[in-house]
């Protein structure tokens, strides 16, 4: 049965507030985007129950509404005429989200945009320097070889060179140019200078000077150091932005890029650099204080507080703190395994309430998401399932608080940050049993408690029985809660079919009787004539849901399927049905086929913020289309210059409607082989 977007819309600017507390809203392929003045007056409860919407969590100063593809903009046009708003830009939200943070938060959270983008470099540098490292110990030949030293050589660059990493990613987020940052990088690890590694063993009398109008400079490198390059980079980014305003266009080519750099040099190697590497230092020995103090007890208040950071949306200043402390001379990362008890324990507590629940809505929500928190990916189940029920946070606090305490007395250290949950064993391989120890009572902890001092409230326990919608009235059967998912109202493009599309070849006969669509006898009558096979609308390499690099595709919650890494930048589609919806930037589609089968095909992450810029459409919304045939090309090299992951997602939306629904094809797969089985 369609969804009716005015009332979903109407619901949820009932429970925000008021208009006066509404500052923007605009909307992605998949989520309605806000930015309200006080988020204590949202009726969070109310709004995660809203028909249409299949998760509500804040992220950065804006409230998100998980609604899906071909269903978000009907809901959004229709909430603008309910609030009587205007429509914003995805850019322009999070602009009225960052204006409304104070001063600490916006600092930490543009340390996260800048050490987010270069994880997948630490990451890989991380793993190779663990596998180099246990094999050399298992095989004492194989330490003293060539192999080794290569190998050895390869896995410590990105750590070598993590100051130009950090340059780069800063004047990107700082909005300058980024090879000017990549400059200042290199100056401040330059090989004329002393390696900051080698500076502990020697007395000050023994570090040259440059001595520049009586000022002294050390000649002294900053290799291992994140916060003063990204002081610098924001500083250099700050001139040059001047310079391009007061430079004559004819000269600005020359005099800007040249003053930048100079003066940027010059400040960071002789104020900056001294300056904040000291502050650096203390900030990195505090930590390890933390982690250490009392035999563990600061690491088991760190473990227990963990979850609020992430709530807090704070949680990527550690990433500071675990590249300084892998960045010291044989230094390991031992803020990791707080950070993995936390986040395991948080999925713990998320399953048990998936378990035990009888809302089918928390169990299809909080069941993906407690699988994805065990990769470490934990919004979906904090924002989804444990802060909306309180007591599973706590649980998984206390959880997270006893392994983070084991972790500290086990002395584990991980040679990367970025990685933590089970694929956490990559990068602590020389404490496998120890930190296999550490998940395992983390997990038990929280799940135990959890089950135990949980209970499901009779309003949500009576909810199963409408978790699917509110509109089937006839028959008194529950839609399942897949017919909500992201493009459960897609196929209707003209919002008046009341008609149940998986009735009967007319779709009179369960309108008529009112019988809804996920009632025993349409169920079956939809399962007979759905297509079986879902093929492969992209080129490229096949990658399980839970590894797309975005939280709410990995989660599950938008429908189950698989991420596709390209080789081609073209999408065709993967059976014969009818466009549902297509995004203003293009970049995601949503199909239906025979008796409302969904599916969202989504070129890249955050692609929505290219406006367009390398997409190319083939298609309109309600053609019918054969599979195969030729939807949307993008460009590849574009969307990984504009700094964007090329994943693309393949999600059966109302995957809740096929049991048997199975993933046939793993690794690299050509267009239109087969992908996803729908009935087992």
């Amino acid at each position: 049965m369609a969804m009716d977007y005015g009332r979903c819309a109407k619901e949820i600017y009932e429970n925000l507030g008021g208009r006066e507390n509404l500052v923007s809203a605009a909307h992605c392929a998949t989520r309605l985007r806000l930015v309200t003045v006080d988020n204590s007056k949202i009726d969070m409860k109310k709004l995660e129950n809203v028909e249409g919407v299949k998760g509500v969590f804040s992220n950065n100063g804006q409230l998100q509404l998980i609604i899906g593809t071909g269903t978000v903009n009907k809901v959004y046009d229709e909430f603008l005429k309910v609030s009587g708003m205007t429509a914003a830009t995805k850019e322009e939200v999070k602009a009225a989200a960052a204006a409304k943070q104070p001063v600490f938060k916006r600092m930490i959270k543009a340390l996260g945009d800048v050490s987010v983008p270069i994880l997948p470099a630490i990451v890989a540098s991380g793993l190779m320097m663990g596998l180099v490292e246990a094999l050399g110990k298992a095989i004492p030949a194989f330490a003293g070889s060539d192999w080794y030293g290569i190998l050895d050589m390869m896995a410590n660059t990105a750590f070598t060179f993590l100051p130009v990493l950090i340059a780069v990613s800063a004047a990107r987020v700082f909005g300058g140019n980024i090879f000017l940052g990549a400059v200042i990088g290199m100056v401040m690890i330059h090989p004329n200078l002393i390696n900051a590694w080698s500076v502990g063993s020697m007395e000050a009398s023994q570090i040259p000077v440059w001595r520049l109008l009586g000022f002294p400079i050390r000649q002294v490198g900053y290799q291992g150091h994140v916060i003063p390059v990204v002081i610098a980079v924001w500083l250099m980014c700050r001139i040059e932005k001047w310079l391009h305003q007061h430079v004559p266009e004819m000269i600005d080519l020359f005099v800007t890029p040249l003053c930048t750099v100079l003066l940027t040099a010059f400040l960071t190697l002789g104020l900056i650099g001294p300056v904040f590497s000291t502050a650096e230092s203390y900030v990195l020995d505090l930590a390890g204080w933390i982690i250490t103090v009392g035999h563990g007890i600061g690491a088991m208040i760190m473990g227990a507080l963990y979850p609020l950071t992430v709530v807090c949306g704070i949680h990527h200043m550690y990433n500071v703190i675990e590249a300084g402390m892998l960045s010291a001379e044989g230094g390991l990362n031992i803020w990791m395994p707080i950070a993995s008890a936390a986040n395991f324990a948080q999925g713990a507590a998320c399953l048990a309430v998936g378990l035990k629940a009888r809302n089918v809505k928390t169990k299809s929500v909080a069941i993906p998401s407690s699988m994805s928190a065990a990769l470490g990916i934990t919004e979906p189940a904090i924002f989804g399932v444990n802060l909306r029920f309180t007591k599973p946070l706590a649980c998984g606090m206390a959880g997270g608080a006893v392994g983070a305490l084991l972790g500290s007395m086990f002395h584990i250290g991980a040679t990367s940050y970025g990685v933590t949950g089970i694929p956490g064993f990559l990068i602590a391989m020389d404490y496998t049993l120890q930190y296999a120890i550490v998940l395992a009572v983390s997990f038990g902890i929280a799940f135990a408690l959890t089950w135990f001092t949980w209970k499901e409230e009779g309003e949500e326990g009576a909810a199963t029985e409408r978790s699917g919608g509110r509109a089937a009235q006839g028959s008194g059967k529950a839609e399942t809660a897949g017919a909500k998912g992201a493009a459960g109202a897609a196929g209707s493009k003209d919002d008046k079919s009341g008609k149940d599309r998986a009735a009967g070849e007319d779709g009179t006969g369960a309108d008529a009787a009112g019988t809804d669509a996920a009632g025993t006898d349409g169920t079956e009558a939809a399962m007979a004539a759905a297509p079986k096979m879902v093929f492969a609308p992209v080129k490229g390499k096949v990658i399980p849901r839970e590894e797309i690099p975005d939280e709410t595709f990995a989660s599950g919650i938008l429908g189950e399927g698989v991420g596709i890494e390209p080789a081609v930048g073209e999408v065709v589609a993967p059976f014969d049905g009818e466009i549902a919806s297509l995004t203003d930037t293009r970049h995601a589609i949503g199909m239906t086929g025979p008796h409302g089968v969904e599916i969202l095909i989504h070129v890249g992450i955050d692609t929505v913020n290219m406006k367009g810029d390398g997409f190319t459409l083939y298609v309109s919304q309600g053609e019918k289309v054969k599979a195969g045939q030729k939807l949307l090309t993008f460009d590849i090299d574009k969307i990984k210059a504009a700094g964007y992951s090329t994943v693309t997602a393949v999600l059966l939306a109302n995957s809740f409607n096929y049991p048997g629904l199975k993933v046939v094809k793993t690794g690299e797969t050509e267009e239109m082989e087969e992908l996803i089985a729908l009935e087992g």
